[in-house]
């Protein structure tokens, strides 16, 4: 179901008693700047995909010219077969 106020209670006062109350303050202020760096990290990756992105579009990219190598691949099926 989930877990209710008095295990949650229960959890976080076991681990006062292993941690103590200068460690577990300590913990907690890492996990907090560990969170906040993470959040940063994805906010600046979803800038940087919306700028490439309109970099892109912005672009215009000739059609890819497939008759360009065909004499080459035909000169290569020939060598095969002598």
């Amino acid at each position: 179901m989930g877990i209710g106020f008095r295990e949650l209670l229960i959890i976080l006062a076991i681990a006062l008693l292993i941690f103590g109350a200068k460690k577990l303050r300590n913990i907690g202020s890492d996990l907090g700047a560990a969170v906040r760096g993470f959040k940063k990290s994805m906010n600046e990756g979803e800038g940087e995909e919306d700028e490439a992105g309109k970099k892109l579009s912005q672009e215009t990219r000739p059609d890819a010219d497939f008759g360009a190598g065909k004499g080459d691949r035909d000169s290569a099926d020939s060598s095969k077969n002598a």
